[in-house]
């Protein structure tokens, strides 16, 4: 059925499957009763598109734009799996080694204590780089060269392999890079030319100007002073206090703040190919990038990658009880996030985002996210503009995960992942 019904003050249009409506009504309900301004929300099942919505506001304020069909918004971190994925791209067809050193194809990198890295560090977040120490320069994020040189020159924050911590901003670089030796081309131009444009996707590491006027402006989350802050929220605070990067407690202020005043809402930066948060999609887009991987590598007639390194993509590679950037138990993939239920913890509303078994992706800052589940033949993917609370999903996205895994029959998410 096509969709056009009043949430709020808002308008919901779009296509919903039969036995889907789980899906619609949650969509409908995060604008009229968890404020919701403007948002997207897709997922195909065996490639099949079951729900394509899309609804609210560009912007907020009484002249505000409708968000339309074909409006785009920057989905921050999901971009980590659209620079992974390009990498695997390259793994599978044998001209990357994951377990090569990254010297191999970066020789600056092997300085300074990570002469041992390997690729598969880099895409795992144990590659001992989450940050940078000395301040960046101003307008260093869209200066690629630069930033390549300042991560290969820096000693790493612990032995690379050793532990994890979240690659917050770095994992463009990081990982990028080695896409850039390796293909010859720019991350932005490998992506579009190898997945965005064979996949048909709306979905872009570095936006030409032509595209500008399709971008949400991004609406700054607003804190609840009476709610419980997560760890990683409490540190970085500590390190905003003290400015003081010596201090053992500023690695989340570096990883968040020393961004050389990186604005995520300038045309600059939507023009650069940052591949650690500055994507900028829809929700189609980022389902659309899932397809494959929840159905053997394959979609739309395109094959992106063979079946047996989709399992490969999905297996757990690192978890831990304390991610040394965020602070919390996490679970990665190589490049992309598993199932993490921190329901236990204090502020673990803010540090969950709960998947299927075989599910895999990645959540973005504000609560965008795309994932892929291979069980359910599933991809998914959600993005807004009105950013929430959390370091990973918060309520709005998680509702729609859920609803979409109760229209497929999946029983309870109590273990931490759904289960039918």
């Amino acid at each position: 059925m096509h969709i056009e019904t009043r949430a709020g003050e808002a308008t919901v249009h779009g296509y919903c499957a039969a036995g889907f409506e789980s899906v619609l009504d949650t969509f409908v309900d995060n604008f009229a009763e968890r404020g919701e301004v403007g948002a997207s929300v897709c997922l195909s099942v065996e490639g099949e598109t079951c729900v394509d919505l899309w609804g609210g506001f560009r912007s907020s304020g009484p002249d505000a734009a409708p968000w339309t069909r074909d409006t785009l918004s920057v989905v921050f971190s999901c971009t980590k799996a659209a620079t992974a994925l390009c990498a695997h791209v390259l793994i599978d067809r044998g001209a990357l080694d994951l377990h090569a050193p990254v010297a191999r194809y970066w020789p600056e990198f092997a300085c300074n204590g990570k002469e041992d890295t390997t690729v598969a560090m880099m895409l795992n977040h144990s590659a001992g780089v989450p940050a940078l120490r000395a301040p960046v320069k101003k307008g260093g994020f869209i200066d690629w060269d630069y930033m390549s040189a300042r991560l290969a020159a820096e000693a790493p924050f612990w032995p690379p392999g050793t532990r994890n911590g979240y690659h917050m901003s770095t994992f463009g670089w990081t990982v990028g890079e080695l896409v850039r030796r390796v293909s010859g081309r720019s991350l932005g131009t490998f992506f579009r030319e190898e997945i965005a444009g064979p996949l048909g996707l709306d979905f872009w590491i570095g936006l030409p100007d032509t595209e500008h006027d399709r971008v949400a402006r991004i609406i700054p989350w607003v804190p609840d002073r009476n709610a419980p802050l997560a760890a990683f929220t409490r540190a970085l605070q500590r390190g905003i206090r003290l400015n003081d990067p010596s201090d053992p407690g500023s690695l989340q202020y570096l990883a968040l703040m020393n961004t050389g005043g990186h604005r995520a809402d300038d045309p600059d930066a939507w023009r650069a190919e940052f591949g650690g948060g500055g994507g900028i999609a829809n929700a189609r887009g980022l389902a659309g990038m899932y397809a494959p991987l929840a159905n053997d590598g394959v979609h739309g007639g395109v094959r992106l990658l063979g079946a047996d390194h989709i399992v490969r993509m999905s297996e757990v590679s690192v978890a831990t009880e304390e991610d040394a950037t965020l602070l919390m138990p996490t679970r990665f993939g190589l490049g992309f996030m598993r199932s993490m239920d921190n329901r236990h913890r204090a502020a673990g509303h803010m540090e969950t985002m709960i998947l299927g078994r075989q599910a895999f992706g990645h959540a973005g800052a504000g609560g965008s996210v795309g994932f892929a589940d291979p069980e359910a033949r599933l991809a998914f993917g959600y993005s807004m503009n009105r950013m929430g609370a959390g370091i990973l999903l918060n309520e709005r996205g998680q509702a729609l995960v859920d609803a979409a895994y109760v229209a497929l029959g999946y029983r309870t998410n109590q273990p931490g992942v759904w289960v039918r």
